[in-house]
């Protein structure tokens, strides 16, 4: 018979729910106060911001998932234990409540002071960041305090919205209408047409019609407004891998950062179902979990990110330093950015493939893409990493993955490990010479593709419902016209000498800096976007200092005293 797979909680409890010594609970004492609650007093309510961390002298406390109106007890914390997840290292809004079970008293750690633990507290702050991620995991694999999606079968709008949350990290859970009775009860409690479906039921109680991620992300307190009139010294346009180190080495070397991306942290590296040859990882590590890390790092030492927000334009501002407009009408200011917004996924050029999009033509190899393909015979197309680290992800789903290139084999653009993986899979079938010429379906969903052979022109049919495109990407710097940035001529970002900088990072923009996928010349590789990362943010220091120097340089002298003065 088989048996459920582990949670996390299970398998590394220990980890998740840590005792904390007398010693240790002394140090924790310094960044917080000291607060007591009477029994059901509630220390948490669910949707509730800017809670922190709770230390427990004395009592218990209930921490309770509510989901449509059903209470769960997750764990009961007790005296010497913490309380909290991620959601607390930033002050969003709290997943989950947490009920006094008795007379509790506790120290009260807010986010900001628990950012200060982990990271003067090194081996304590360890433990305690370890527990808060183990915890997020834990409320991740059961959907716990996260919205509930509601959506027929195979809906393609309700995978968007899942994609979405995932890939930011944020728990839900996707109910089937037609198969579930918890489904079908809260369409009838809600009394939901058909015709409005998905919807998406909030922590809060409200319900959102097939939202769009702001819409979601805003319903969730996933993003915030920015403040207009709060300058930040680093600005960082890209939660990709170039991104992400850019702002974990300038918010760790004391930078006020804030990073925006229109989408999920990750970027191209996110989608990436398995690295093997970065640094450090000899048994591979998934291009989610890499970039989670990344993330959770950037927001440990208090870089402020703002997903999903757009970059819709770059300008100087008058007072001194940029300011970026979003495409929600805000704006925020910096005194210098990094454009790390990496490239957009390139697609093919047939004109019905947009009619396919929204159900069967994918940019992505997750999990969510895995469950829908199971067992299945899908094609994929592309010569990269990235096609072959998705198409042996892909094999492990599905019943058959077609790889489709244009050229005669894989040697000229795949790592030899890759090559080697995808001959020792019996279920992918390497189709040389090969392009797609057409796609056939009905309804928005595929049913059959048209391949033809570029040596000699012969054309064949074969059913196949799902499709992945890997085939490179095209820089994302539409955003930047008119601000005088200059590009080369296929559209990345011109640096250094090109670009008459002094900095070999540096835009034709002074204090603009341009690392990663979008940047002219650049490797693409995850690492060498990290290097970029940190680089730019050594030469971010160097632009501050000259802007500080100069300004100081020009200041008007002091007043000089009087003789009349002076003689007193």
């Amino acid at each position: 018979m088989a048996t459920a797979p582990s949670s996390i909680i299970d398998t590394r409890g220990h980890q998740a729910f840590p005792i904390l010594n007398p010693a240790e609970i002394d140090r924790l004492g310094a960044f917080g106060a000291l607060r007591s609650y009477a029994a059901d007093e509630h220390l948490m309510k669910m949707g509730e911001s800017d809670h922190g961390l709770a230390v427990i002298l004395s009592g218990g406390v209930d921490i309770l998932a509510r989901e449509a109106g059903q209470v769960r007890r997750i764990v009961r914390h007790h005296a010497g234990s913490f309380m909290g997840e991620l959601a607390q290292l930033t002050g969003r809004p709290s997943l989950v409540e947490a009920v006094a079970v008795g007379a509790v008293e506790a120290i009260l750690i807010p986010p900001e002071r628990l950012r200060a633990v982990l990271v003067s507290e090194a081996e304590l702050g360890e433990r305690i960041m370890r527990a808060l991620i183990l915890r997020r995991v834990g409320l991740l694999e059961q959907g716990t305090g996260g919205p509930i999606i509601l959506a027929p079968e195979g809906d393609p709008e309700a995978r968007r919205i899942e994609g979405f949350l995932m890939r930011n990290g944020h728990p839900r859970r996707r109910l089937v209408t037609c198969r579930d009775p918890e489904a079908a009860a809260l369409v009838a409690r809600f009394e939901i047409p058909a015709a409005d479906l998905p919807i998406v039921l909030c922590p809060d109680g409200s319900l959102l019609r097939n939202p769009n991620e702001g819409d979601l992300a805003r319903c969730l307190g996933l993003v915030s407004p920015i403040d207009p009139d709060r300058i930040y010294d680093l600005a960082v346009v890209g939660a990709g891998p170039a991104g992400l180190a850019a702002a974990v080495y300038a918010a760790s070397e004391g930078l006020s950062v804030l990073v925006l991306d229109c989408r999920a942290f990750g970027g191209q590296a996110g989608a990436s179902a398995r690295i093997e040859n970065y640094l450090g990882f000899p048994t591979g590590i998934s291009g989610v979990a890499l970039m989670a890390r990344a993330h959770n790092q950037a927001r440990k030492f208090g870089a402020e990110i703002a997903i999903p927000d757009e970059a819709a334009s770059l300008a100087a501002h008058p007072d001194g330093g940029y300011a970026i407009a979003l495409a929600n009408a805000e704006q925020a200011r910096a005194r210098a950015v990094v454009i790390a917004a990496g490239a957009r996924y390139r697609r093919l050029g047939l004109e019905s493939l947009s009619q396919y999009e929204a159900a069967s033509v994918h940019y992505w190899a997750s999990p969510l893409e895995g469950r829908l393909c199971a067992g299945q015979h899908v094609a994929l197309v592309g010569g990269g990493n990235s096609a072959g680290q998705a198409a042996v992800y892909l094999a492990s789903q599905v019943a058959k993955v077609a790889l489709i290139i244009r050229g005669p084999g894989l040697e000229a653009s795949m790592s030899r490990y890759l090559i080697e993986r995808i001959a020792a899979t019996p279920n992918i079938e390497l189709r040389p010479h090969t392009e797609i010429i057409g796609l056939d379906g009905d309804g928005g969903a595929l049913e059959a593709i048209r391949l033809r052979d570029v040596r000699t022109g012969a054309e064949i049919r074969e059913a196949i419902r799902h499709i992945f495109l890997f085939i490179g990407a095209d820089p994302n710097t539409d955003w930047l016209a008119g601000s005088g940035i200059e590009l080369e001529a296929k559209g990345f970002i011109a640096t250094g000498d090109t670009a008459g900088a002094g900095h070999e990072l540096e835009t034709s923009l002074p204090g603009v800096f341009a690392i990663g996928d979008i940047r002219a010349g650049s490797v693409k590789r995850v690492a060498a976007a990290v290097g970029e990362g940190a680089q730019a943010v050594a030469a971010v220091h160097a632009y501050l200092s000259r802007v500080d120097l100069a300004a100081h340089a020009v200041a008007p002298p002091a007043r000089a005293a009087p003789e009349k003065e002076l003689a007193q």
